[in-house]
């Protein structure tokens, strides 16, 4: 007889055969491959979040976390019904099996056991059921973190530094002379809003072609209504027909996007929350606080103020109003300052953090923390009859009172 068309039986592998005669080894493969792919889908669900935070699409965030919404709705159904299932589909197969096996022969179990029908079946559910848990602790883990003080404050903090890397660098006083008098004004035609973006590349194109210098009325920030003064027409005039619409952008509320003082808004106002009667938390103010002498303890030698953006040639096309150092202190120090008379842990905190930025600060501007530090001290003696107790609510700690 030809050997052509002939294939050699394989050898019988003894693993093979132990893992066929299981029935644990195809549900295990299939947890492996759920946590694979989960670590695989996480890093890239976190990959496209920060693309989106970079890009400044904050739409299109917004639309992905409303996904997410309603994605864990549909997970929360599917985790709760899983195992019912499971149990009612393998209770039947069981007794089926029993059935067979009373009927014909016990051997008959082998059958069941070695099934790969049976394996797959039984895979994908305890799958689905461990995919759905995860989706469910990983939300209920990053919803409790984000109920914790120390990891919110700490993403404030980070967003504001990343913030301050991308922002330019304030001008010198010679911008301004560039800019020339004040010849016109353009104003606001779009939605109401806050402004959250200026594209300054296209207004620096626009004012180029015009041969002007404009200047952006309206802070990063503000809310503005249509018809109200948003550039500055310094120079010379500009087409009756020019629209900048589309050069700026605005939001129902402030963001991260280009607004440096935002972050410390949010701090101050966590630390309000937390002072307040009702809640009664000083050692939050306490973390809030450590954060706001942070970002003000890398601010403090940065250029502040006026931005003045140029074109190739060199010349300023564009002023930008930004926040001075001054008014980064008075939105860090002064409406806490206003709760701080009844709790000494606070006090001790702001004397440390304003202690802190003196030591740091140059001399033109140590005036404004030298003001709160003044002020704080009139405060507590107002509120402090007691003359050992002012002097324990003044003594500078960092850690308040530990």
């Amino acid at each position: 007889m030809s050997d052509r068309g002939y294939r050699r039986p394989r050898p019988l592998s003894p693993l093979r055969e132990h893992l066929r005669d299981t029935f644990w080894f195809a549900p295990t493969m299939g947890f492996v491959s759920v946590f694979v792919l989960w670590f695989v889908a996480t890093e890239l669900d976190d990959a496209i979040v920060r693309l989106l935070q970079r890009e400044e699409a904050y739409e299109e965030l917004g639309d992905l976390i409303g996904f997410s919404q309603d994605t864990r709705t549909v997970v929360t159904a599917v985790s709760s019904a899983m195992m019912t299932f499971i149990g009612v589909v393998f209770s039947i197969s069981l007794v089926a099996v029993q059935m067979a096996s009373g009927q014909l022969t016990p051997r008959v179990v082998r059958i069941f056991v070695r099934s790969r029908i049976s394996k797959l079946t039984m895979t994908v559910f305890l799958a689905t059921f461990l995919v759905s848990l995860l989706v469910l602790s990983s939300y209920e883990s990053a919803t409790l973190r984000l109920m914790q003080v120390g990891p919110v404050v700490d993403r404030i903090a980070r967003d504001s530094f990343r913030v301050l890397g991308r922002m330019p660098r304030a001008g010198g006083a010679q911008g301004d002379d560039e800019a020339g008098p004040e010849t016109a004004r353009l104003v606001y035609e779009g939605r109401a809003g806050v402004l959250r973006d200026v594209n300054t590349a296209r207004l620096v194109r626009a004012a180029r072609r015009q041969g002007v210098v404009l200047r952006v009325i309206p802070r990063i920030g503000d809310f503005v209504v249509p018809g109200t003064p948003m550039l500055a027409v310094h120079g010379g005039a500009v087409e009756p027909r020019l629209r900048l619409r589309s050069a700026v952008s605005v939001s129902v509320e402030r963001t991260l996007h280009q607004d440096l003082a935002f972050g410390l808004r949010q701090l101050a106002d966590i630390a309000l929350r937390a002072l307040s009667t009702s809640v009664n938390d000083p050692t939050t103010a306490v973390q809030c606080l450590d954060r706001i002498v942070q970002i003000l303890a890398v601010v403090v030698r940065l250029p502040l103020g006026k931005v003045h953006h140029r074109d190739r040639a060199g010349r300023v096309r564009l002023v930008q109003e930004g926040p001075e150092w001054a008014d980064l202190v008075d939105l860090a120090f002064e409406e806490i300052r206003w709760c701080v008379a009844g709790s000494p842990q606070v006090t001790r905190r702001l004397m440390a953090g304003l202690g802190d930025l003196l030591l740091l600060a140059p001399e033109e501007r140590q005036q404004p923390l030298v003001r709160h530090r003044e002020l704080l001290v009139q405060t507590v003696e107002r509120a402090v009859p007691v003359a050992a107790d002012r002097a324990f609510a003044l003594l500078p700690d960092r850690q308040g009172i530990g």
